[in-house]
């Protein structure tokens, strides 16, 4: 390939979990919005779920995810503001080899033009564990658009210049799969 040559778009394989005490599969709006946005990038839904606002429970089902080879990317939505249930970043973090800072901060900043101070309430939220990109982002279906509208897509496109996460992602998979 030459050095101006376009890139061929890879499909990753995502999984979706909506972090919520009230929701429900017929309700699950949020979910619902990634779930079509993965599959319409050109993206494989590789699981979905929906789980109560438990740290460990939290845990154990993305744990389960960054633990198959096969799931590239993990996208939550729920579970990020103040409330005394609101539990994703303190279940995730620990989990994490290697934090993305700039999501948050760049969430944050784009949803200032939409909902302008109360984005300090956003504790959006990414990294990488265990080769799998992982990003949290607020239960509202506004909230889920605008972060994967303005900063997920571009960042799980091969095509994205100057740079994206899919090579990163890439080399991750085929390291586990083949130490499974």
């Amino acid at each position: 390939m030459s050095h101006g040559a376009e890139k061929a778009f890879i499909p990753l394989d995502i999984a979706v979990l909506t972090v919520s005490d009230t929701r429900t599969a017929e309700n699950d709006t949020s979910g619902d919005l990634l779930a079509e946005r993965v599959t319409g990038a050109g993206h494989r839904l590789a699981d979905r779920a929906l789980i109560a606002d438990d740290v460990y429970r939290l845990r154990a089902k993305v744990s389960q995810w960054i633990a198959d080879p096969e799931i590239q990317v993990v996208v939550l939505t729920g579970g990020t503001g103040f409330s005394h249930r609101d539990s994703t970043p303190e279940a995730i973090a620990p989990l994490l080899d290697k934090e993305v800072e700039g999501f948050g901060e760049l969430f944050r900043h784009i949803s200032w033009e939409e909902i302008g101070s109360s984005t300090v309430q956003s504790r959006a939220l990414a990294g990488l564990a265990n080769g799998t990109l992982i990003f949290c982002l607020p239960g509202s279906t506004g909230a889920c658009r605008t972060g994967w509208d303005k900063v997920i897509s571009e960042q799980l496109d091969s095509r994205h210049r100057p740079c994206n996460f899919v090579d990163t992602l890439i080399r991750a998979r085929d390291q586990r799969r083949a130490l499974a």
